[in-house]
């Protein structure tokens, strides 16, 4: 690799850079859709390790160090997120959009403004 730590702001570039890494590897064959659904919720709940104990767990509780860590595993769930998209041929930014639109239908915000329940919960 010409930059080790190059940084991009595509999903295709990071698809492409997470394919190189398993490949120089030769970790394709423990890539399946089952392995990387099951290691992104591991690096989830691993997301969700500095917050605990905290108050409210606002940026200003985590400092420096658990932020840091926070980051790290959010790049965690980002990259086997998109290797389970690549393994299934799910383009994200379609499925997000098409998430949102969704949503958008389920939670009218002018019924909902303000008020978390869930969308069948609503009269």
């Amino acid at each position: 690799m010409a930059n080790e730590f190059a940084t991009t702001d595509s999903l295709n570039d990071l698809r492409a850079q997470l394919r190189q890494f398993t490949a120089e590897r030769q970790w394709e064959q423990f890539h399946t859709p089952k392995n990387l659904a099951s290691a992104l919720i591991v690096e989830a709940a691993e997301l969700l390790e500095p917050f605990q104990w905290l108050n409210n767990g606002k940026a200003d509780e985590l400092g420096p160090e658990k932020l840091q860590a926070v980051r790290h595993e959010m790049a965690d769930v980002m990259a086997y997120l998109i290797m389970l998209a690549d393994q299934l041929n799910i383009d994200l930014i379609a499925a997000t959009n098409e998430k949102i639109q969704l949503n958008t239908r389920k939670y009218p915000s002018d019924i909902v403004r303000g008020d978390a329940r869930k969308y069948n919960e609503y009269e």
